[in-house]
């Protein structure tokens, strides 16, 4: 497809919200399969409409959404359908409960898969947790402003805990509650 075509079609759908993409969702909505889709994908790349965000994940780079939330708005791409929040290191520093805040990457638990993905926007670091949607519903607050649900600081502390991760950031005092 042409890149005016293109642009089009993902504004129109960036006016509707959606401005990250996993390659799935750009088959439909350019309509192309296999190497045509992969060279397309290329050509939008190179000319700058399209940020290869992960591996078969991409952002509309003319999008005036892109910014502070771009990074967890891919997380929640790269595992849609699953829960997704943030919590451990991410979490507890904006809680103000760990001594050194975590800069170039954001640490998500999540029921799909554990992982890394280094993207334009920053680390993202899932870790996978087995607790039940209920479990994780009772210990997440949503957020207007950001698009991850943020775990609560006795929560985040929790799963600290659960995982193994070290705690030694963890100021003295620990938990406020």
């Amino acid at each position: 497809m042409e890149a005016t075509g293109a642009i089009l079609r993902l504004a129109d759908w960036d006016r509707r919200g959606r401005y990250v993409y996993l390659k799935r969702d750009l088959r439909k909505i350019l309509g192309e399969t296999g190497d045509t889709l992969s060279q397309t994908l290329k050509r939008l790349t190179r000319k700058g409409v399209l940020i290869r965000a992960a591996h078969g994940a991409y952002v509309y780079a003319l999008s005036p959404r892109v910014g502070a939330t771009t990074v967890q708005d891919v997380a929640l791409a790269l595992r849609r359908g699953e829960y997704v929040f943030e919590s451990l290191e991410s979490a507890l520093a904006q809680w103000g409960v760990i001594s050194q805040a975590p800069l170039d990457r954001v640490t998500l638990m999540t029921t799909g898969a554990g992982g890394a993905f280094r993207t334009p926007y920053g680390v993202i670091e899932f870790v996978h947790t087995k607790l039940s949607p209920e479990q994780i519903r009772r210990g997440v607050l949503d957020r207007p402003d950001q698009p991850a649900p943020i775990a609560t600081e006795a929560f985040a502390l929790r799963n600290l805990r659960r995982t193994g991760r070290s705690a030694e950031l963890v100021a003295e005092g620990g938990a406020h509650g």
